[in-house]
């Protein structure tokens, strides 16, 4: 079984640019599980939610069908990686308390995944998917960013991104939805990491394999107009979060 391979040619810049998700998210799901045995990260890429999760599990299952984003996965002694897909669990029936995919649900087979979640997970086991939208700053960088967003790379977005966009609001999800607080994922960047982290976009690959052209360049002086030189600014992700019991 093949899947959407938006990230692998730029596994480098997406082990060094993708921020990390806050704990408060990651001891909710947790503490949502029947128990701490296994979870399962699906779709890790360079393992940030594995690795968090095995704060609060005794073992953690993480896999990703991209072999560039699991060789520079991190490392933790209670995390194993596989190359394998979140159709297709290298696990044994009711065998996981919990199965969490972060910022890539949108990109699953959503039939097959959610049957071999119903495979895989012990009774009351939990399926938390969650994604991030854009980050916001303030008005003026907001503004740059959402025109870069829509008018430069709007059309090199694949299909899927309307999830995310959506909040996960019209993501399938057959399971006894929970309630879920509002989280949000926030960093102090300065305009360089920035600039490596849009670099991480499907869309921007797409833009740059569709034209041959990088529209990165144009845009980092019309960021670097309206962010102060070499000052680190607050980004903020609001995170959707959809939770639910088998």
């Amino acid at each position: 079984m093949s899947f959407k391979d938006h990230f692998s040619r730029q596994s480098a810049a997406y082990s060094r640019y993708r921020p990390a998700y806050p704990e408060r998210l990651i001891e909710y799901v947790a503490t949502q599980a029947p128990s701490r045995r296994v979870a399962v990260d699906c779709a890790t890429g360079n393992g940030q939610a594995a690795v968090a999760l095995a704060g609060h599990f005794d073992a953690v299952l993480a896999v990703d069908g991209s072999p560039s984003q699991l060789s520079r996965a991190r490392l933790h002694p209670r995390v194993h990686y596989a190359a394998a897909l979140a159709e297709r669990l290298p696990l044994p029936d009711r065998s996981v308390d919990l199965v969490a995919a972060a910022q890539a649900a949108h990109w699953f087979d959503f039939e097959r995944f959610h049957a071999e979640c119903r495979r895989v997970l012990v009774p009351d086991g939990v399926v938390a998917l969650w994604t991030y939208e854009k980050f916001r700053v303030n008005d003026a960088v907001d503004a740059v960013i959402d025109d870069f967003y829509v008018n430069v790379v709007g059309h090199d977005w694949p299909p899927e991104r309307r999830y995310v966009e959506q909040g996960y609001r019209t993501l399938p999800f057959p399971w006894h939805e929970l309630p879920a607080p509002a989280f949000a994922l926030e960093t102090d960047w300065e305009l360089g990491q920035v600039m490596g982290y849009l670099a991480t976009w499907s869309s921007v690959q797409r833009y740059k394999e569709r034209s041959g052209d990088d529209p990165l360049p144009a845009l980092a002086p019309r960021l670097a107009a309206v962010w102060p030189r070499s000052v680190a600014l607050r980004l903020c992700w609001p995170i959707h979060l959809r939770i639910g019991r088998a």
